[in-house]
């Protein structure tokens, strides 16, 4: 099916059998192979240098019939799938052994606080070619002196008149030096109370005076960066939300990048690799206290995706996730690196091998526990704010 008119999927249980056979007819089969992890993600963007010309077909039939992001409105590039539905597609995605077709911070992050917060016009413009993988995002929060402390930026916009005229630093944003976009936090009033004076702004990383720097890791790898903007020119109507106003967009957005990290500690695809792992490893074989640590971490992995479930269907009913968003993205982050470590332990001297993959990914984990805001922050919110105890 390579037509460019979105498909009609029924409701369930009709649709079971459905998205089935679109994913049998669609999906080709280099695409079924079950990868996960850098190498087999598709990021998308104007640069995207595609893997195989699979991975290119694959992205444009699942972007024509919306299921990039299955449950956006089919106004913004979206299926208008249920959570229901959205549930089904995973399981059947999982069972086939698809790769992602598509991974993006526009998807995870940007996508849910346009449709919250944009206009019109901005949903319009940005959220059918985020769908279709045509745009890449990056993140613009963190500052030299405000990393936790988000509401501390110092990276500004001053009115201009027609524009706003953008100054200052970020850093530790992933996948700078590959976005075309980069959606930041800048101070708007700097009179104004610490989480006031703040607007949510999108600026394009082609305009003049937008440079980044990349920030080398112990894993060897670069995937964060300094970004820096030096009277850089941005449109008013840039800003999403109301001006001053960005706190309230940005926190809605954190919500959604907690959950997205949280979901590093699911079990599905994942947690069965762990398992897998330990069968084949010797290791894995002959250790009882690796084998028992092993299905603990099975057994919170199957509880944490059902959590995160329980936590998306609130959302869905109207009651939102909030501060549980901070206990799910520190459970998340502890499941994720328990995982690696008993990969590693069940590998032996072998895991280390840097080219086998296993010790750049097990590296990787610990930038969980910073990225999204740190686990201490994390392990703070839960303390205050959902189980009440005092500062």
């Amino acid at each position: 099916m390579t037509t460019s008119t979105q498909p009609e999927f029924a409701d369930t249980p009709e649709f079971r059998k459905q998205i089935r056979a679109w994913l049998e007819e669609n999906c080709p089969e280099d695409m079924r192979d079950g990868a996960s992890g850098e190498g087999a993600i598709c990021w998308g963007g104007k640069t995207w240098e595609f893997s195989s010309p699979a991975q290119k077909l694959w992205l444009d039939r699942c972007g024509a019939a919306g299921l990039t992001v299955p449950t956006w409105p089919r106004a913004y590039g979206g299926a208008g799938l249920s959570r229901a539905q959205d549930k089904i597609l995973k399981e059947e995605i999982a069972e086939l052994g698809a790769r992602s077709p598509l991974d993006s911070f526009g998807i995870w992050m940007l996508g849910p606080a346009l449709l919250k917060f944009g206009s019109e016009e901005q949903k319009q413009t940005y959220l059918p070619p985020i769908a279709r993988g045509e745009i890449r995002w990056c993140q613009g929060y963190s500052e030299p002196g405000a990393g936790s402390d988000l509401a501390g930026v110092q990276s500004r916009a001053e009115d201009r008149g027609d524009h706003w005229l953008v100054n200052g630093q970020k850093i530790w944003t992933s996948y700078a030096d590959k976005a075309d976009w980069i959606f930041a936090l800048l101070r708007t009033d700097r009179d104004a109370p610490k989480h006031k004076g703040i607007s949510f702004i999108l600026m394009d990383m082609s305009s003049k005076g937008v440079s980044t720097r990349p920030i080398r890791l112990i894993s060897g790898a670069s995937p964060f960066c300094e970004t820096f903007f030096d009277d850089v020119e941005v449109p008013k109507s840039q800003v999403v939300g109301d001006v001053n106003r960005g706190w309230d967009v940005a926190k809605y957005l954190l919500t959604h990048e907690r959950e997205m990290i949280s979901a590093g500690g699911q079990t599905m695809g994942a947690g069965r690799a762990l398992g897998a792992v330990l069968a084949d490893a010797e290791t894995g074989q002959s250790d009882p206290v690796l084998r028992a640590d092993a299905m603990r971490t099975e057994v919170d992995a199957l509880a944490m995706e059902m959590t995160l479930e329980r936590y998306k269907d609130q959302a869905e009913g109207g009651q939102g996730v909030g501060d549980a968003s901070a206990m799910l993205k520190y459970a998340g982050t502890e499941l994720n690196k328990r995982r690696l470590e008993l990969v590693m332990a069940a590998g032996g001297s072998d895991a280390l091998d840097w080219d086998d993959g296993r010790a750049p990914s097990w590296l990787r984990t610990k930038a969980n526990s910073i990225e999204g805001g740190t686990s201490e922050v994390m392990l703070s919110i839960i303390s205050r704010r959902i189980l009440g105890l005092p500062g």
